[in-house]
């Protein structure tokens, strides 16, 4: 995005993968680093994008066609840029987000096979703001699979966690391919150990950006990183910081 001042983060990931605690973890490591990151989400994120959340969501629309579907999810991303992350962004904050654009592309895109007509969608959608950085918790959706009908069982799910296990492998190798293609943005986090363990390499990849950042912003050569990412503080940048939490 042109002028764009700001950090933006995005964390995808199947449904079960803890992606959502990850995001909060983060956030709260950046607080300590002295950041006041703006958290956010997808689908919702604005009083506009959580109405649309919940039309897409419920399972009593189980007759919702896939274009319908891709619709909405570019509709309340759209909201979403232009109420939060691009004014933030242009206020220099750093954006946390809980799915974007790789999400359709993984859901949509190849779990329901619409194919490129997604990406077109919500190129429209988000007018040029792209991450700078995209953590994918990688998981089997085997595994995540299970964590799903746990939460159902114990809180009830929503249509899209009710989708069939075939579903939810093409939405991962949907999400694999992204890696692929992109593997200077999009980071593989291995989401199968502990939640402190998966929060570690986040915080890692991370630092790792950030430092990179900071010294191509220097001019400065590249550096390795330790592997405490407590050695390296992200306040170190110019990012500045934001108050307030949405999610």
């Amino acid at each position: 995005m042109k002028g764009k001042k700001g950090l933006f983060i995005t964390f995808e990931g199947p449904d079960g993968s803890g992606k959502s605690t990850q995001v909060r973890l983060l956030g709260a490591y950046l607080t300590e680093q002295g950041f006041d990151p703006v958290l956010t989400r997808e689908p919702g994120g604005t009083r506009i994008g959580e109405k649309i959340r919940d039309i897409i969501l419920d399972q009593g629309n189980a007759e919702m066609d896939a274009l319908t579907e891709s619709l909405l999810y570019a509709a309340s991303r759209a909201q979403h840029v232009a109420e939060v992350i691009r004014p933030a962004l242009d206020a220099g904050c750093a954006v946390l987000c809980d799915r974007y654009v790789d999400s359709s592309i993984a859901y949509q895109g190849c779990g329901r096979g619409l194919g490129s007509i997604v990406a077109d969608i919500n190129s429209l959608a988000v007018g040029g703001v792209v991450p700078d950085l995209t953590i994918l918790i990688d998981i089997d959706p085997e595994a995540c699979f299970d964590r799903i009908g746990k939460r159902v069982i114990r809180e009830g799910g929503d249509r899209m966690e009710s989708e069939d296990l075939a579903y939810h492998r093409a939405v991962y190798d949907g999400y694999l391919e992204l890696a692929s293609l992109h593997p200077d943005r999009v980071k593989r986090v291995d989401g199968n150990g502990g939640v402190d363990a998966v929060s570690d390499d986040v915080r890692k990849v991370v630092n790792a950006f950030l430092l990179d950042r900071l010294n191509a912003s220097s001019g400065a050569p590249a550096r390795d990183v330790p592997d405490d990412p407590a050695n390296t503080r992200p306040e170190q940048t110019t990012v500045h910081a934001a108050k307030g939490e949405r999610s």
